[in-house]
Order: C-alpha cells, then sequence, then structure tokens
C-alpha cells in the first residue's frame, strides 16, 4: 500500500482491490457454469456473470469520479477464497452435490463483496462522494441478490437432494455416489 495521508488514499487503494476481486471472479465464474448440475444454478451464474461485468463498469465509473486511474491491485482475499472454491470443483462430488459445494463455494464470494461494498459505501459517503457510494450500492445490491438466489435454490431442493446423494452424476447409472465430504466441509 502507498502511503495514506487520509481516508481517501485508504478509500482509492481499497477501490482497486475490489476492482481486481470482480476481475478475478469473471474467470472463476465460467468454470462453476459448467460445473453446475442444475440449470438454475447455472443460470444464476450465468446472470452472475453478466452482473460482474457491470460491476466492473460501475468501478472504472466511480475511478474516473474520483479523478484516479481504473486499475487494480492484486486482492489475496478473492485470491484465497477462489482457491478455496476449487475444492468445490475438484472435491465437490457430482449432481446435487457439487451443485451444494459450488453454492457455499459463491457464497463465500457474495460474503466478502457485501462487506468491501458496505465499507466503501460508508467511506465515500463520509468523503462527500455520493455519486460514487450510489454507484457502489447498485454492486452492492446485486451483490446480496445474488446471495439470496444462492440460497433461494439451496433450500429448494439442492441441498436436500445433496443429503440424499440424489441426481445424476457426470458417469454412472444416475445416481451421484458420495464417497466423501468437500474439504470444504469439514473446516467449519
Amino acid at each position: 500500500m502507498q502511503e495514506v495521508h487520509n481516508l481517501h488514499d485508504v478509500f482509492v487503494h481499497e477501490l482497486r482491490d475490489i476492482y481486481n476481486a470482480e476481475q478475478q471472479i469473471t474467470k472463476a465464474l465460467p468454470k462453476l457454469i459448467k460445473a453446475a448440475n442444475s440449470s438454475d444454478l447455472r443460470e444464476a451464474f450465468e446472470t452472475h456473470l453478466d452482473e460482474t461485468h457491470a460491476h466492473i463498469g460501475r468501478l472504472e465509473q466511480a475511478f474516473e469520479l474520483l479523478d484516479e486511474k481504473a486499475r487494480g491491485i492484486a486482492c489475496d482475499g478473492m485470491s484465497g477464497i477462489l482457491e478455496e472454491g476449487k475444492t468445490a470443483l475438484r472435491d465437490g462430488g457430482s449432481g446435487p452435490v457439487r451443485d451444494a459445494a459450488l453454492i457455499g463455494a459463491a457464497q463465500r464470494v457474495e460474503h466478502y463483496e457485501t462487506a468491501v461494498y458496505g465499507t466503501l459505501i460508508a467511506w465515500a459517503r463520509a468523503m462527500g462522494q455520493n455519486e460514487v457510494a450510489d454507484l457502489l450500492k447498485s454492486n452492492l445490491e446485486e451483490e446480496r441478490h445474488a446471495d439470496e438466489k444462492l440460497s433461494q435454490l439451496a433450500e429448494a431442493g439442492i441441498n436436500e437432494a445433496a443429503v440424499r446423494g440424489d441426481g445424476h452424476s457426470q458417469k454412472g447409472n444416475g445416481r451421484a455416489k458420495v464417497t466423501h465430504m468437500p474439504r470444504s466441509v469439514h473446516r467449519h
């Protein structure tokens, strides 16, 4: 982090961090789309990929309003969350078991983003940057909506089917065989 003299400096640093995070997410979501068994879950991921591109555009507008260059800095927090999410792809079983693991991984991302955007909005308002705050609030609302949609999908049957091991596996006789739980489940 460059030398910090005021809240503006911290704000720009964090804005660059979330800008990079959103870019990382645009690379991760296509993998989740491909891996999802549920067509509703695939559609939710596809919708959120489109929204994520819009988030990047709003962040670029925010940089412009602040007369700052739109550039990212490595977001280690998102890198770590996405790295953990790879476990769902690698070890998450198949069918609804994998879908439940994918939802868990995606919700970690949404919760991180929600925390960051909430902080940035408060700081923007404190600095009198209401137009920037409004742009960030649009991103926050879409993140919250994505999280709610994922919860609805999980509660509408994916979790229950994953408990039973129902659904179609990628290969085999149509029943998902669960030989182990994803490692991410054991950490909690």
